[in-house]
């Protein structure tokens, strides 16, 4: 059986986790009933703030589950703790994941989360670094986050010439979304990375086959993404988005791999947990409303009919 690790960093942390090595079948239900609860939060905030992009959030919720809740090297009490790992989210549009995964991690008030979109509110439609604790950039414009995470691994990696052991142990994510792709900027980054052997970067990709305009294979074909990368001398890897023992195998290996840096295709769902709005890509970019939310938020608490609800 895996033993409970406390995670050592500066400060008092509520972050717990089990070794990434093996993952016991308890954490692995914890992790996913997280992301569940990181669902309807989304379902809620998107309700109250009556726009913001539903599909790309939900489909991402395991991801962030797996990130904030044992993945990643962070303390929320200390969000600026200068050896944390970095989690870059380049698709700054699905922005309503992010926030919940930080409030429930202790980042901020969760009552907040009702506050996306408003006017005044620090949960800005995009996400803004300087508004809210626990985001590492400012991400609207499609395409620049890589280019960001790869100026902050390049930084780690100068950082860790001075002989700092906690430098030398930082890791830089960057969550990307397969429609941005289509923009140049991403492979200029993509050659850089792979021509200065970032191994301290590791990119998710979330390969949910849509864009706002429809199927990204109809708009702008990418496939095939995994012969594409490895061109240009980076590891690839390709995973289940909502299996999240193998996601974060699949993050173990990629902090193995000490050549190159790393990225991990994760096939996910759009709207997953919602049935009438999986794989639609009609719901990319719009929220639901009152009569769909509640239908939504049902099929959430009760496993998509699994469980009888409480509330019927």
């Amino acid at each position: 059986m895996a033993k409970l690790l406390k995670k050592k960093q500066p400060g008092d942390s509520v972050i717990q986790r089990f070794s990434s090595e093996y993952l016991h079948e308890k954490k692995v239900a914890l992790l996913e009933e997280t992301a569940n609860q990181i669902r309807e939060d989304i379902i809620n905030m998107l309700l109250k703030a009556k726009s913001g992009h539903s599909a790309g959030s939900l489909g991402m919720a395991d991801i962030f589950a797996a990130f904030y809740f044992h993945i990643l090297n962070h303390n929320p009490k200390n969000p600026n703790w200068p050896d944390r790992d970095r989690l870059i989210l380049s698709n700054g549009h699905i922005c309503p994941v992010l926030y919940a995964a930080l409030a429930r991690a202790g980042y901020f008030p969760m009552e907040q989360l009702m506050t996306l979109r408003k006017l005044g509110s620090r949960l800005q439609g995009h996400p803004h670094r300087k508004s809210l604790p626990g985001v590492e950039i400012t991400s609207g414009p499609l395409g620049n986050g890589l280019p960001q995470a790869i100026g902050i691994s390049l930084a780690a990696k100068m950082d860790a010439l001075t002989g700092s052991v906690q430098a030398k142990q930082k890791h830089i994510y960057c969550i990307m979304s397969d429609g941005e792709h289509q923009e140049g900027i991403v492979w200029e980054a993509i050659m850089f990375a792979g021509k200065n052997r970032l191994n301290n970067l590791t990119v998710v990709i979330d390969r949910n086959n849509i864009q706002i305009d429809g199927f990204t294979e109809d708009v702008m074909p990418l496939d095939s993404l995994r012969d594409k990368y490895e061109s240009f001398n980076w590891n690839v890897l390709e995973v289940d988005g909502h299996d999240i023992r193998e996601f974060v195998s699949a993050v173990t290996e990629a902090k193995a791999t000490f050549e190159k840096p790393t990225v991990i295709i994760a096939h996910t769902i759009p709207g997953k947990g919602v049935s009438f709005m999986e794989s639609d890509y009609l719901w990319h970019g719009i929220p639901p409303n009152k009569e769909q939310a509640g239908e939504a938020l049902k099929e959430l608490r009760t496993l998509g009919g699994r469980i009888k609800s409480e509330h019927e």
